[in-house]
């Protein structure tokens, strides 16, 4: 993890990176995505897959290779793919065989905007991936991938590879590369400042006063 800014957001979390966009005016937090078989947060640098209908795919070029390999292929230990669903189908954004191969790999966890499926063999093997919800339904058929390390949408966010993101169990919120530095010097401000509060109320300050006018300007 020879990131900084990866290494930086392992000391924070959604709430405080929603709170740093909030007050820079950037729109970065997706709900509705939440952890489906490890409860552990997970953050890093992400590889985007965009997956569509089996009739919209593009035209084929060279060997087929399975939805989300390429991706896999592409991650350095510790970072995160970011696979977009958004097709309405119900159908396996992520399955098993997939989670295993990037455990192997070292990848930190899976965020899809659609269906996952085989959630129980990603809980055995303690893999993350965060999703809206889970099914059975395979993607064969269905649903192919257009491209990998493309922008995606997730939940009406705009995501590069290269981004960053972190997801708990509040929330999933992405960083551009580009703004980086800001957001998360923003969001370690708001961390002091609550670890403080949270110092006060342990001291036996009332929270009255701990959440006084202070913490209602936190972001003004």
């Amino acid at each position: 993890m020879n990131d900084s800014i990866t290494l930086r957001l392992s000391r924070l979390d959604a709430c405080a990176l929603s709170d740093a966009s909030d007050k820079l005016g950037i729109v970065a937090c997706v709900t509705g995505l939440p952890p489906l078989s490890a409860t552990r947060k997970i953050f890093g640098r992400v590889h985007t897959v965009k997956l569509v209908k089996k009739e919209d795919a593009p035209a084929p070029s060279g060997k087929p290779v399975h939805l989300g390999s390429k991706a896999i292929m592409a991650c350095a230990p510790g970072e995160i793919i970011v696979v977009e669903q958004n097709t309405g189908l119900d159908a396996g954004s992520w399955g098993g065989i997939l989670s295993m191969g990037a455990k192997v790999r070292g990848i930190a966890g899976v965020i899809a905007s659609g269906p996952v499926r085989d959630i129980d063999e990603a809980k055995q093997m303690d893999f993350a991936v965060y999703g809206p919800r889970t099914t059975a339904r395979t993607a064969r058929g269905r649903l192919v991938e257009a491209a990998t390390d493309v922008p995606v949408n997730i939940g009406g966010i705009a995501v590069d590879a290269g981004d960053y993101v972190l997801a708990d169990g509040s929330a999933v919120v992405f960083v551009r590369a580009a703004d980086a530095e800001r957001v998360v010097g923003e969001a370690e401000k708001i961390a002091r400042r609550e670890a403080a509060m949270a110092k006060a109320l342990m001291e036996g300050k009332p929270i009255t006063e701990v959440m006084g006018a202070d913490y209602e300007h936190m972001l003004g």
